[in-house]
């Protein structure tokens, strides 16, 4: 456990405020300050009490519940206070004021956190998860937070790294006794334990793939002719009136936007206008090129064409995010599904939009999805990298020492997720993007 330190204290903020304000106190005088805000000893450890706020000449500041935490038994492994009281922010700003006068000092972005993590309460990826729960845009996203937050992605990061340190182990062993011949037989054994530990590192790079759309969500923009059914197939997708739908060209002139959720993924759909090349319009024109930026920042691109509206050819600087999606089979009487790297579907009546939806968020999310970031894809990436590169190294002929390298190296990038190897350069980063109270 780490040192103690001076005592911080935060009102807890976040999209959630209401009607109750919520304060909280973490460090080695909380409990003393608690008592001289209350003027009463702090309660039992883990029991609430009720009682009156006062300031320094006497007078009640606010009245409410008050609870203590007595270290190590506690989210951030210190002496904790939390009070809640009634949410006016004067109120708040007040007693935050006041358990300063008695020594406590405002907290900084995810202080309480980061005191979890150095008190070992938490690893890093439990950490983040709290900040994805509490960002969480939806119920996927909150139940794979939540997975994450219980341990569930460390867990898995913490096997595939001790079974890589189990491997280098045995390869250090045998070169330490340089007299001994290495058979085929043992070579054959390391390799097929690389062999497992790769594709076991695989089925986590795709679970992390999706808990990264989970927590980051997703921009899409839908591009195409006129009259193409863009608005008609936004509406579809959300399941409600968003655009005016109409034969006539340009009615979308500006972008459109709707928050969404495809198969648990939070998406953020855009509807543009349609692209055509010699408008004389002013106003088109400026829709056609707003239409053109928004595509050029998104993550996924729809690029809609149908029978009577053929896609116009696309920016080369689109490539790699474009989904081609062909509209209206109920003008060719096509059946939905994929030809020739295109997707045929129906805005109209809904035909093949379970396609589209998997197209561009994935399956469903299952019910043990875990929550990422982008670090932890990165990291999960080089540490396959460094895996793959030990394979050759361990065929016959090949250099042990080199093979043992990319595995201590594929263990240092499996640690990074979780903070079990020096990681400093990482902290400040991460948790400065959590809010004031955790």
């Amino acid at each position: 456990m780490a040192q103690p330190r001076d005592t911080i204290v935060a009102v807890a903020t976040g999209p959630a405020a209401g009607p109750v304000g919520i304060l909280r106190l973490s460090g080695p005088a909380s409990h003393a300050i608690a008592a001289s805000l209350s003027g009463q000893p702090a309660p039992p450890h883990r029991q609430a009490r009720y009682a009156r706020l006062l300031d320094a000449q006497g007078a009640v500041l606010d009245s409410g519940l008050l609870l203590a935490f007595a270290g190590p038994a506690s989210f951030t492994g210190e002496d904790v206070v939390e009070l809640q009281v009634h949410g006016n922010p004067l109120l708040l700003a007040r007693i935050q004021a006041r358990c300063c006068d008695l020594g406590a000092r405002p907290a900084e972005p995810g202080e309480f956190s980061l005191r979890a993590f150095d008190n070992g309460k938490l690893d890093l990826a439990q950490a983040e998860a709290i900040a994805d729960l509490i960002a969480a845009g939806s119920e996927s996203a909150a139940r794979a937070a939540q997975h994450s937050l219980q341990g569930a992605f460390s867990q898995r990061c913490d096997a595939l790294a001790t079974d890589t340190l189990g491997l280098r182990a045995l390869l250090e062993a045998w070169l330490d006794f340089p007299e001994e011949d290495i058979g085929d037989a043992e070579r054959d054994s390391w390799a097929s334990t690389l062999a497992a530990l790769s594709q076991d590192l695989a089925t986590l790079r795709t679970q992390a793939d999706q808990g990264l759309r989970l927590t980051q969500g997703l921009d899409l923009v839908i591009v195409g002719a006129p009259n193409a059914g863009k608005s008609t197939l936004l509406n579809a997708l959300a399941r409600r009136e968003v655009a005016i739908v109409s034969d006539i060209q340009g009615t979308t002139r500006d972008l459109l936007s709707a928050p969404l959720v495809l198969n648990g993924v939070p998406v953020r759909v855009t509807d543009s206008a349609g692209l055509r090349a010699g408008s004389a319009d002013p106003i088109e024109r400026e829709g056609i090129a707003r239409a053109e930026r928004a595509a050029a920042q998104a993550d996924r691109i729809l690029a809609l064409d149908a029978a009577d509206a053929p896609l116009p050819p696309l920016p080369e600087g689109w490539a790699g995010r474009v989904l081609r999606v062909r509209n209206k089979l109920d003008l060719d009487g096509g059946e939905p599904g994929w030809r020739d790297g295109v997707l045929h579907v129906c805005a109209r009546d809904g035909r093949g939009l379970d396609l589209l939806a998997a197209a561009i968020a994935g399956q469903p999310v299952q019910d043990s999805a875990i929550s990422a970031r982008q670090r932890h894809v990165d990291a999960l990436r080089r540490a396959a990298a460094h895996l793959e590169a030990a394979r050759p190294w361990l065929a016959a002929g090949g250099t042990l020492e080199l093979a043992a390298e990319e595995l201590r190296l594929a263990h240092q990038a499996l640690g990074e997720i979780t903070g079990r190897v020096e990681v400093e350069d990482l902290l400040g980063q991460i948790f400065s993007t959590f809010c004031i109270g955790k």
